[in-house]
């Protein structure tokens, strides 16, 4: 199975690119996040065109989670699980697909470390957890995918210099970053590949893609089944170039058979 994960930062503007890339990287999942889209804007029309079927979490606004399939597509669930407190934003969708239980995630961006938003962040993470507790089995294949704006080391981010009390670094969303993988997960990228300034993000701002001032913060943590069958991995940096990209890249994990 090709599972992906690509924050489009606006499918709306991004659609051309996206359909484009489905074409030529044909993942059999795609987890979105940054949609920006109500459900009733979501163009599940132009997916099921490619052969994919959808399902999408969203309101509108700055948010938005998706997951299309051409592998099945079912037991849909929109955020958290029942008992847990809801969420106001849409950053969570799971569904089962090909057997894998799959779950999009847009974790809060925590915009400083004095901000009300970093505690949301690190409750959201508590949350997340919790919800695989409740819906989930490590011994069975899962994946989470997504943004998750936390660099899980010093090695994720081009100068560690740079994000000295900022978010995305800090010692707290690391913690919390690693409770979630000890739930049962692993870093699918980082079974394949050990070298550092691998980003899947960069500002738009200043030159920073082309200065390779970047970040990895777009991951897909897999459980032991599917981590076993890890055989390839790669960000595509390609589809971060042209025209109107978005600000990230997509991650591409394969899983043998």
């Amino acid at each position: 199975m090709r599972i992906a994960t690509w924050n489009v930062n606006s499918l709306k503007i991004r659609l051309p690119r996206v359909e484009e890339w489905l074409g030529y990287a044909r993942p059999d999942v795609l987890c979105m996040q940054e949609t920006k889209l109500a459900d009733a804007a979501f163009p599940a029309l132009a997916f099921e065109a490619l052969g994919y079927r959808t399902a999408h979490h969203g309101d509108g606004r700055w948010n938005g989670v998706a997951i299309v399939s051409r592998v099945g597509i079912d037991d849909v669930v929109d955020g958290f699980c029942e008992g847990l407190e809801a969420d106001t934003d849409t950053r969570l969708i799971s569904a089962t697909c090909g057997g894998v239980r799959v779950s999009s995630v847009y974790v809060p961006n925590g915009r400083g470390l004095e901000d009300d938003h970093y505690a949301y962040k690190l409750s959201w993470f508590d949350r997340l957890r919790r919800h695989l507790e409740a819906t989930a089995d490590p011994d069975v294949p899962v994946a989470v995918c997504g943004d998750f704006n936390v660099a899980p080391e010093d090695r994720d981010v081009w100068d560690p210099a740079a994000f000295v009390n900022s978010t995305h670094v800090s010692a707290p969303e690391r913690q919390a970053l690693a409770h979630l993988e000890a739930w049962g997960l692993e870093d699918a990228f980082r079974l394949v590949h050990q070298e550092d300034k691998l980003y899947t993000y960069w500002d738009y701002r200043a030159g920073d893609f082309h200065q390779h001032r970047g970040m990895r913060i777009d991951l897909v943590l897999v459980s032991k089944p599917l981590a076993e069958k890890v055989t390839f991995a790669v960000i595509d940096r390609n589809a971060r170039k042209g025209k109107l990209p978005s600000d990230h890249a997509p991650l591409i994990v394969d899983t043998a058979d």
